[in-house]
């Protein structure tokens, strides 16, 4: 298989998957505001192929949600779009700059913060334009709503991609898709494994208590 022709089955595969799990993973959280792990997906895919990857799965996918199962038309997969990118492409970004664990934890981080602080001056500007709400009643929910919601969506994004990463690319080098690498083994960080689990537990409580259900 020439590179082009993997690259083109790369982001198809990714393509499919994300979308697949956003379809069946989509969780009401607060007010009009979903949360599906497709990001997950996507940064993977950045983590391991590069930022540019992302970008593009990121668009296809958002489209292809636009006309299939979301109802807030051009504008909420322009939204799609920018929240996706801000966190899957930052991730990928950095950690292509540094290639260590301490960079993609820095990407994970960076990327987190980059997707909230954009989200909320999106939020702002283009929620009103789609959702038909006036603006000054989008700023009243910026800090209880749309703030709490991107802070779980970037925590629940991170951690998961931090515990799927490796496995996913063992997998991947042991079935020859990606080459393989003579990587340094190191100790395990139990720490962080701990810490990211600690935010899944968090997010997940958040997400029942939200939902009525604890």
């Amino acid at each position: 298989m020439n590179n082009k022709t993997k690259k083109m089955t790369t982001v198809a595969m990714l393509c499919a998957i994300a979308y697949m799990v956003m379809a069946v993973g989509r969780i009401p959280i607060v007010l009009f505001l979903k949360y599906d792990p497709k990001d997950v997906v996507i940064t993977l895919g950045g983590l391991i192929w590069g930022p540019l990857t992302s970008c593009i799965v990121s668009v296809i996918v958002s489209f292809i949600e636009m006309m299939t199962v979301s109802d807030t038309g051009i504008l909420g997969c322009i939204m799609n779009i920018v929240s996706t990118c801000s966190f899957a492409c930052t991730a990928a970004f950095i950690y292509k700059k540094r290639h260590t664990l301490s960079g993609a934890l820095l990407g994970l981080i960076l990327g987190s913060m980059a997707m909230v602080a954009i989200m909320l001056l999106w939020n702002y500007l283009i929620t009103p334009l789609y959702m038909g709400y006036p603006r000054e009643a989008v700023a009243k929910l910026l800090l209880p709503a749309f703030l709490p919601f991107n802070l779980l969506k970037a925590g629940l994004n991170a951690s998961i991609t931090f515990f799927l990463y490796k496995p996913v690319v063992t997998a991947l080098r042991k079935s020859g898709f990606i080459e393989s690498e003579n990587v340094k083994k190191n100790n395990k960080p139990i720490g962080l494994y701990l810490i990211f689990t600690m935010i899944i537990v968090t997010c997940i409580l958040i997400v029942l208590s939200m939902n009525g259900l604890i």
